[in-house]
């Protein structure tokens, strides 16, 4: 092999090598983009970490808050965006997906909240300088991420039935409880297996912060250069929680506090917490909802039964109950729905919202003791007659169903710092900035 050839080789290698290590050439044959850090078997670019710190500069901007050095703030936004790589490399190795139709749905729903039109995303977005496409890869990353902390996380924590009678007793008449906070927090953390001299030294950086807040440094810049938290370059923006939903661990605070108030720091397993109180609401506890009892039988097509067959069959299941048999035995004998066929039918006392749409409107239109005509529904073929409505005061129900969340919000924060700051801890990380 000459030497031209070999050169061409070499050539051609190592420009493979540096453009699969995230260095793209311009026009000009001169690389533009570079690592910030390998992360396993990945990288964070730096066009990523020059793009979200611009993003966060906007919005601090337009938001007048104050940031740190930009040092600090590149140092921030790294750490950040290491820490999503390596839970995203997770999400993989696990199967985690978001399809497309799961996306757009999602982003539908976004738009709907804000008046908009699925199909006006784009143009919208151009007008305001976001560019569509990355605003897709953007939420369907944060969508896996959600998805991984659910299965590593949340569906971890067990709740007790004696955790959630304390809490019932613990909230009753509390006034934390009929309010509605505006928060934000400062979070010093520390690893899992902390040594008390690391817990003394986290101490000691929260106290120092305190001071300076309290000496009238700005609560969102020291959130930024200090917090650990999710929510660090967002100012440690937490947004608005319910009382009865907050963790333990700030709900014990917040009730002896003002708006505007800091607290001092509180310990945690996972480090230290300082909390701001920003805004505060009163609510209302009592709550009824309206209710429907349904009974219904499903014949799902399959590739024993096609669709006219399917239907053909609760055709003749309707004749036969309008000519006097039971709706309850018919529905034994014939239904695919495994959940109610043993019961007759019978689905139980149901909030609005609990049935998939096509079967809610025809439940919500008929009249009590009134059979529909088969109809289609994406689980197959239904017909339903509607038992009894009511008005029903769920508020003890809405008690235990929050005294859940919150005692499992309660563990949540620490269990997300600590599985965060383990996955970290475990992973290979060279930064290149």
């Amino acid at each position: 092999m000459n030497t031209i050839n070999k050169l061409s080789i070499f050539l051609a290698v190592t420009l493979t090598a540096q453009v699969a290590l995230g260095e793209e050439l311009s026009e000009t044959g001169q690389f533009i983009d570079g690592v910030a850090a390998i992360v396993n078997e990945g990288v964070v670019l730096k066009s990523e970490l020059n793009r979200q710190q611009d993003l966060i500069i906007k919005r601090a901007t337009e938001q007048g808050m104050q940031l740190p050095p930009a040092h600090i703030l590149r140092e921030q936004v790294l750490e950040r965006l290491i820490l999503e790589q390596i839970q995203l490399q997770r999400a993989d190795r696990i199967g985690i997906q978001v399809s497309d139709q799961m996306l757009n749905t999602t982003i539908a729903q976004l738009a709907e909240n804000a008046g908009l039109k699925f199909e006006d995303m784009p143009a919208v977005m151009a007008k305001d300088g976001v560019d569509y496409a990355e605003y897709r890869r953007d939420m369907r990353k944060q969508m896996i991420l959600e998805q991984l902390r659910r299965i590593d996380v949340v569906n971890r924590i067990s709740v007790s039935p004696r955790e959630i009678q304390q809490c019932v007793a613990d909230l009753e008449d509390n006034a934390v409880v009929n309010s509605r906070y505006n928060l934000s927090h400062i979070f010093i953390s520390v690893t899992g297996s902390a040594t008390a001299e690391e817990y003394a030294e986290a101490e000691a950086e929260a106290n120092e912060i305190y001071d300076e807040l309290q000496n009238g440094a700005d609560f969102a810049e020291m959130a930024i250069r200090h917090s650990d938290g999710d929510t660090a370059l967002e100012g440690g923006s937490l947004g608005w929680r319910q009382g009865d939903q907050l963790p333990t661990l700030f709900f014990d605070v917040v009730g002896d506090m003002e708006a505007g108030d800091v607290s001092k720091p509180i310990r945690a397993v996972s480090g230290y917490h300082i909390v701001k109180v920003n805004e505060i609401e009163g609510v209302n506890q009592t709550s009824t909802v309206n209710q429907t009892l349904v009974r219904h039988i499903l014949v799902t097509p399959d590739q024993i039964t096609d669709e006219e067959t399917a239907k053909q069959k609760l055709e003749d299941a309707y004749d036969r109950i309008m000519a006097g048999e039971d709706f309850g035995e018919v529905a034994k004998l014939l239904s695919d729905d495994p959940g109610s066929a043993n019961t007759g039918g019978e689905m139980g006392w149901t909030n609005p919202g609990t049935f998939v749409p096509e079967f809610e409107e025809v439940a919500d239109k008929l009249e009590i003791g009134v059979l529909s005509k088969p109809f289609r529904s994406r689980f197959g073929w239904h017909i339903l007659e509607v038992m009894d409505r009511r008005v029903y005061d769920n508020t003890e129900d809405l008690k235990e169903s929050n005294c859940v969340q919150r005692v499992r919000n309660g563990k949540l924060n620490n269990e997300t710092e600590l599985w965060a700051r383990r996955i970290r801890d475990e992973a290979y990380v060279d930064t290149r900035i």
